[in-house]
């Protein structure tokens, strides 16, 4: 029920509020919060208060505020990318093992991926993508790896709406990209996201041929394995996609 003067409800403003913390912090000012969430500050405050009381936000010393212990569970309890992530933190780790390099894991949210789990260890190459972090699907190899293995109509409402903000990437070029991964089975960018790194991902498929997450490497550009790289990759997200079934 709407109960403020622009017409969102609580629930609206909770989700802003929740959702304002930004993909590398995990504690804000109060005043920053209200202002990332669009919210007067005393909204704010009182909702800030509600919510520690139920543990699913936390206040410290000096006005700051950071994520509940309890939300961190509830999320982790229900979240539906944990049998994902289970199925795929075997095949992670003998790839991780193999390569010394990022792995990451990623399903497709909305017009991004988002990074539902990822491995790297010290010594490998800079990588961007983060847990819970997301991505534009244009600039990431997981991004395109999840779109050019999705029906047809939803690529078609994806490339109706799509605008690189850095007018970079024509709808030609991505339509070329996704068309190029579909035949391939594979994406791959070089130096886009970084200017060192080579993303390369494959797509776990159900047994509709639908991606419904990938799973990708981030190597150094000097790294020529490529006809070794994908096959190991792929045989990983069959794994993947076995343990899964077709949920």
């Amino acid at each position: 029920m709407a109960n403020s003067r622009s017409g969102d409800s609580v629930v609206d403003r909770i989700v802003r509020l929740i959702s304002a913390f930004p993909q590398d912090v995990s504690t804000l000012q109060l005043s920053e919060l209200a202002a990332r969430a669009g919210l007067p500050l005393t909204t704010a405050h009182r909702l800030v208060r509600q919510l520690a009381e139920h543990d699913l936000l936390e206040t410290a010393p000096g006005g700051m505020v950071r994520p509940g212990v309890r939300l961190w569970e509830l999320v982790n309890r229900t979240s539906p990318t944990l049998a994902l992530r289970e199925a795929a933190m075997p095949f992670m780790e003998d790839i991780q093992q193999v390569l010394n390099q990022n792995v990451n894991l990623a399903v497709l949210d909305g017009w991004e991926a988002l990074f539902v789990e990822r491995l790297s260890r010290r010594g490998s190459v800079a990588n961007r993508a983060q847990v819970a972090g997301r991505m534009p699907v244009h600039i990431t190899s997981a991004g395109l790896a999840l779109m050019a293995h999705q029906d047809k109509a939803l690529q078609a409402q994806y490339l109706d709406q799509f605008s690189d903000p850095d007018g970079k990437v024509t709808v030609d070029a991505l339509r070329g990209l996704l068309g190029e991964t579909a035949r391939q089975g594979f994406a791959q960018l070089k130096g886009v996201v970084d200017p060192d790194t080579w993303g390369i991902a494959v797509p776990v498929l159900n047994r509709r041929q639908r991606a419904v997450a990938s799973l990708g490497v981030v190597v150094p550009l000097r790294e020529m394995r490529l006809q070794a790289l994908v096959p190991a990759l792929q045989t990983a997200a069959r794994g993947i996609a076995r343990g899964l079934g077709d949920s």
